[in-house]
């Protein structure tokens, strides 16, 4: 597998039982550093609302994830928030529940229907994409291989990041995981360039 889903950008949801409003946020992220600015963020705007409860995925073949009840009974929030990230299978998203109380308690299930429900509207609302895992790779030639690598790059259609045309030259490309053992071999075979697998995204 070389694909994830994830989602294209903010979304909202909203769920409403016995006067308690459950307003669901679901946000692209690629960092906790990211994720805890929208949170302090999101407890600003919603500085009167009871609780802010959360739960995140981050990466594409480790995934590392979080859920956070917020003060609500433990389980009854960040757990089916979590829930429904696993279900429509999306990482590198989180969604923040924040609930304003109504007065009326709602009880065991009635919480984890209710997060979960306000969860489940966001991603809904969202617009989910498909992306693949690429690998980035660091090329190091010099001028004399510069139309061969060209060549090659045009012909296997990659992606070029980043280039560097001093004394030699060098240039950064993205390949599709799947793709990245049979396109290091092409240019381990050529002589006089390097090949440096520098990252997996």
């Amino acid at each position: 597998m070389d694909t994830y889903k994830t989602i294209k950008e903010k979304s909202e949801g909203l769920f409403k039982d016995k006067g308690s409003k459950f307003i669901a946020y679901a946000f692209p992220v690629e960092t906790e550093e990211e994720i805890k600015e929208l949170l302090t963020q999101l407890k600003k705007e919603h500085h009167s609302a009871r609780h802010h409860c959360y739960a995140w995925r981050l990466g594409t073949e480790e995934i590392t994830f979080r859920a956070n009840d917020d003060g609500e009974p433990s389980s009854t929030a960040g757990k089916p928030i979590l829930g429904q990230l696993l279900s429509f299978e999306l990482t590198n998203t989180l969604i923040i529940v924040v609930r304003y109380f109504g007065g009326t308690l709602l009880g065991t299930s009635g919480l984890i229907n209710a997060y979960r429900t306000a969860a489940a509207e966001a991603i809904k609302n969202a617009k989910i994409e498909t992306r693949i895992i690429e690998e980035k790779f660091t090329l190091k030639f010099t001028y004399k291989e510069m139309k061969e690598v060209m060549q090659i790059i045009k012909q296997e259609n990659l992606n070029i990041t980043d280039t560097r045309f001093e004394l030699d030259c060098e240039l950064d490309f993205l390949v599709r995981k799947s793709d990245a053992g049979r396109i290091e071999e092409i240019f381990q075979q050529f002589y006089g360039v390097e090949i440096i697998n520098q990252v997996k995204n």
